[in-house]
């Protein structure tokens, strides 16, 4: 089963947006045993639309459009489906009622005939009801292709995904079993990874696939198997990481299911009730903005201080302004200062703390560009280590982070 993704907007194409529904509905799609085929964004061009429409149903089972919907001139998903079905746009009353639902309890504007015109549909549809915004879904089936309009609102799209089209589309198609595992290494780079386990990828059986997903300083080893039997699925999939891991014993940090690393984290910490502190200079923040991404953090993440200024180490953090004068201010001395005070000051468990240059320039200290210095402050100590990450900026402060989310899960999972 295949399925193509359509997203509409110029923003889109003008960079002016990332296109992150395309990766959500994509994601979910995979989990009920739907491969995506093809990904494609268009202009608000009503001909192009038409166009991309005509090539989808020819490489896909499941068409799934986003955006292109709402109240503006250039919303013209509706018009060009109509269009593409040869129907006409009617008055969904259901759908009308959410909207003046909507507006009575959370809009403070008169409802207008633009949002009313929001409830035409083409008559051959079926609404997807869209409880988050104006709006509704699209559901159209043509012959034995399946085409469904969202829009582009990340949440509403999200909302729509969860609650209407997955449930739908298990209902309509026999779909078959779809697992992934994904491996987490660290410390050897994906060529020198690859030739290491070349024998057992070479042997793995047809309906199970292996990807290599590098990202600075760390590889993701994702198996992919899919078929009809689920438990004989499961079974080989199990079967061959056990294969795998005593070839990667030295690098294997952990696996990462659906969640990131730092979601993970909280977890652990969340389940043997402790709690975490950062302390960043080189990485500005980077690894407070992931940690407090999730859901929740605040259960386990009491707090972050962003040092980036010399100066402000020394007034906030407190650091002895000798050690950095002997020192210097990337130095392992200075990290492991910075975290020790850091969980202090926030009375937690844990915290991590980084001091780094990441250059293009050298800054307050002469260390070399791409030295970094990440301490962990336990309650059984601090421990520190330095490194060298290269001289290009973004990858030094973004290996570092990841560096940082590695040390901090060895510790954590330790309890």
């Amino acid at each position: 089963m295949q399925a193509e993704i359509i997203t509409i907007g110029d923003e889109i194409l003008i960079g002016q947006i990332v296109d992150t529904n395309s990766a959500f509905i994509s994601t979910q799609l995979n989990k009920i045993g739907v491969s995506v085929y093809q990904i494609t964004s268009v202009q608000d061009d009503k001909e192009h639309i038409l166009k991309s429409l005509k090539e989808a149903e020819e490489n896909a089972d499941i068409i799934i459009v986003t955006g292109g919907l709402g109240p503006t001139k250039d919303d013209i998903t509706k018009n060009t489906f109509a269009t593409y079905f040869n129907d006409t746009l009617v008055q969904n009353d259901a759908v009308l009622e959410n909207i003046k639902h909507l507006w009575k309890h959370y809009v403070k504007q008169p409802l207008s005939q633009v949002n009313i015109d929001q409830a035409l549909i083409p008559s051959k549809s079926v609404a997807l009801m869209n409880r988050l915004g104006s709006a509704p879904g699209m559901w159209i089936e043509k012959e034995s292709k399946v085409f469904i309009s969202l829009p582009g609102v990340p949440y509403e799209m999200k909302a729509l995904m969860t609650n209407e089209v997955l449930p739908k589309l298990r209902e309509t198609f026999d779909l078959p079993f779809i697992m992934h595992k994904t491996l987490l290494t660290h410390g050897l780079g994906e060529s020198r990874l690859a030739a290491r386990i070349e024998d057992w990828e070479d042997a793995l059986p047809n309906f199970v696939k292996l990807a290599y997903l590098p990202n600075l300083g760390r590889v993701r080893l994702r198996l992919s198997a899919i078929g009809r039997n689920k438990e004989l699925v499961i079974s080989e999939v199990e079967k061959q990481i056990k294969m795998l891991l005593p070839q990667i014993e030295d690098i294997f940090v952990g696996y990462e299911e659906e969640e990131s690393l730092e979601a993970l984290i909280g977890k652990q910490l969340v389940s043997v009730n402790k709690t975490l502190a950062t302390a960043e200079s080189c990485t500005g923040g980077k690894i407070a903005e992931r940690i407090t991404a999730n859901a929740g953090a605040s259960a386990y993440f009491n707090g972050s201080v962003v040092s980036y200024a010399t100066q402000s180490k020394i007034d906030v953090l407190k650091i002895d302004e000798d050690i950095i004068n002997k020192f210097s201010v990337v130095s392992t001395q200075v990290a492991a200062q910075m975290a020790t005070n850091v969980k202090a000051l926030f009375n937690t468990d844990y915290a991590i703390a980084t001091t780094g240059n990441a250059g293009p320039t050298k800054g307050d200290s002469n260390v070399e560009v791409g030295t970094v210095c990440i301490a962990l402050a336990t309650p059984k100590g601090v421990f520190v280590q330095e490194f060298n990450f290269g001289n290009h900026r973004e990858k030094v402060i973004n290996k570092a982070v990841n560096m940082a989310f590695l040390m901090l899960q060895k510790e954590i999972f330790k309890n």
